[in-house]
């Protein structure tokens, strides 16, 4: 069988899943603390920004490009949602459903993931 991990969209796939993955976890962290006085809950940055971080920057090589966005810094911050009087910030409404809205996103890049091997497979086939 092909090895299709160094395929373009099959690494995409790879980093996309393993951030949901990372932020399922902080997101599951923030639930699990929703009782403890003071915590203050984390999420990731956006995927987008991750990904802008490991994408090479494109050099203008004229003046009529247009210039390429600052990257946004990494890793789980804090939410700023505001607290309970006990200075607790998580919201398990708010992080239930940012877990469920992973959980899709899952369920799409694993659907994709599929449906591209399907592709390769059938064109290595014929």
């Amino acid at each position: 069988m092909a090895d299709f991990a160094g395929t373009g969209i099959f690494s995409l796939a790879e980093r996309r899943m393993t951030w949901l993955d990372r932020r399922a976890s902080v997101l599951a962290e923030n639930i699990a603390n929703a009782d403890t006085p003071g915590y203050r809950p984390r999420d990731l940055l956006p995927f987008s920004a991750a990904l802008d971080r490991a994408v090479v920057v494109p050099e203008r090589t004229s003046p009529l490009d247009l210039p390429a966005l600052a990257a946004a810094e990494g890793g789980a911050r804090e939410n700023d949602t505001g607290t309970a009087p006990d200075g607790n910030g998580v919201r398990v409404d708010a992080e239930l459903t940012k877990l469920a809205d992973t959980q899709t996103e899952q369920n799409l890049v694993s659907s994709l993931w599929k449906s591209y091997v399907g592709m390769f497979r059938t064109a290595i086939d014929k």
